[in-house]
């Protein structure tokens, strides 16, 4: 058996390759009902799934033995299998999901000991199970990244007496309506033609045109769903990349991806709990503040029509994605477990371990990174500065002139009328002054991050998670890594 998860392709998969030349294959994936009730997942995430999962069927439908598609729990859907055909083995990649994956591999890890079923579960991506230390880390993500790509395999002896099983629609597993107009198609083809049309023209000004969601649209690679339901892998990417003499700049965040995703896979509690423990306690829920920022409502313009165009496309650039977490966390003071569920469930690209990392990072509380508070109307001003981007997302603001677009609460009451938007009617007054706002939150960041006792632990939290590359080659001290913040700009895969 063949268990696929987030690894939906032929190509490069070992365990499959693997699995073929050891005999009969039974291809299998479990769609778990539980899985999509949780907080972090979403409609949109699973129609990207489902068109995955389609091609993947098709593909090994021609190949002899089409997939094999379950719903249920695991463990349920697992010990029916075997009782039907006898599990000789399971094959599949290692996965660092959500803390629901985490605890059912668990479970079936146990029970497959108990049935005496050898387990073979291979390395993905660049992260290293049970890593006792990162150093040494970059070199053994290089020199995994180096290996040859495995083929698909040719042929598979098909199963007789085996139901394929349908592949439901989100309404069929009573999912929660979820409208994304532009989402990106699933599926391998689409993953190779981003790969080819970013390689030969889109990314040529990847490095320049990435921070911009006027740009970012087009220059990046959009690639960050497919990886992250592994339409393709790491490594064909990587290769592929330096084959072609693509970007430096995004070859650099193709290993922040795993590196982000190690941290996870080491510290599993990262998803739910601050990194370092001194932030406990530090912020609160607040359902008005969030369902205002969630629904692009917060009155800041450049801030509200990134939230909608993500709400619209399912997609928004990194450094976007970036403030809107920084605004949630420092000028509404929102915890980021909170607002932190809101944008994953908007990011068909969703990948557990970068994104709670990217979470506590974006909001203070990792513990060795730089405290960057986003100020949301200079970062319109300095990525939208004609306005395009806002009025595109906002038409409630076409009229209102250039001078006040960025700041619409600057407008007089004569001016309101005249641009047709009057602040509390036709678009929301901000729910708090920004300059405040940002001034109360560095205050309260700062003032934990003192004495002994917290440095002690930043330093434990460095040197289990720290990265270890620089641009020279060299390690850096503890106390100069603190001051750095490698990847808080620089993982933009999408």
């Amino acid at each position: 058996m063949v268990w696929f998860k987030r690894d939906l392709r032929m190509e490069d998969h070992q365990p499959l390759l693997r699995a073929s030349e050891s005999g009969l294959v039974l291809p299998l994936y479990i769609i778990e009902p539980e899985l999509w009730n949780q907080a972090d997942t979403s409609a949109r995430q699973w129609c990207f799934i489902r068109e995955c999962l389609q091609e993947l069927q098709q593909a090994l439908s021609a190949v002899g033995q089409p997939l094999v598609v379950r719903v249920g729990e695991a463990l349920p859907v697992l010990q029916a299998l075997h009782r039907q055909r006898g599990i000789a083995q399971l094959w599949s990649h290692e996965e660092t999901g959500n803390g629901f994956t985490y605890a059912r591999d668990r479970s079936v890890r146990r029970w497959l000991r108990q049935q005496g079923i050898p387990r073979q579960e291979l390395q993905t991506f660049g992260v290293i199970r049970r890593l006792g230390d990162r150093n040494g880390w970059a070199p053994a993500w290089e020199r995994q990244m180096a290996l040859p790509c495995h083929p698909a395999p040719v042929s598979l002896m098909p199963l007789t007496g085996m139901e394929c099983g349908g592949i439901p629609s989100a309404d069929d597993l009573g999912l929660k309506a979820d409208p994304c107009p532009d989402r990106q198609p699933g599926g391998r083809r689409a993953a190779l033609a981003l790969i080819d049309s970013f390689l030969t023209g889109r990314g040529h000004n990847y490095a320049k045109e990435l921070s911009s969601p006027l740009t970012a649209f087009r220059s990046c690679s959009r690639l960050s769903a497919h990886l992250a339901l592994g339409t393709v892998s790491m490594r064909e990417v990587l290769q592929t990349a330096r084959a072609r003499k693509g970007s430096k700049a995004f070859i650099e965040r193709l290993h922040w991806h795993c590196h982000f995703i190690q941290k996870l896979e080491s510290q599993p509690s990262l998803e739910r709990m601050n990194a370092h423990r001194a932030y406990d306690g530090m912020r609160q829920s607040d359902l008005e503040r969030l369902t205002a920022w969630a629904e692009g409502r917060t009155g800041w313009p450049f801030v509200d029509a990134c939230m909608r165009a993500l709400r619209h496309t399912g997609w928004i650039n990194f450094r976007m994605r970036a403030m809107l977490m920084a605004v949630a966390s420092y000028h509404l003071w929102l915890h980021w477990r909170d607002s932190g569920e809101v944008l994953a469930r908007r990011f068909v690209d969703y990948e557990p371990g970068i994104h709670w990392n990217q979470c506590q990072m974006q909001s203070g509380t990792t513990g060795i990174n730089t405290v960057r508070i986003y100020n949301p109307i200079k970062q319109g001003q300095d990525h939208d500065p004609n306005g395009v981007f806002i009025r595109q997302w906002l038409p409630e603001l076409a009229n209102v002139p250039l001078v006040h677009l960025h700041t619409p609460w600057t407008m007089t009451e004569r001016e309101q009328q005249q641009a047709c938007c009057v602040l509390g009617q036709d678009y929301p007054k901000p729910l708090v002054d920004h300059l405040e706002a940002a001034r109360q939150a560095r205050d309260r960041v700062w003032a934990v991050r003192q004495g002994d006792a917290y440095r002690k632990e930043a330093d434990a939290i460095q040197k289990q998670h720290g990265s270890r590359r620089r641009s020279n080659g060299r390690r850096s001290s503890p106390s100069r890594r603190r001051k750095e913040s490698p990847g808080q700009l620089m993982l933009d895969l999408g």
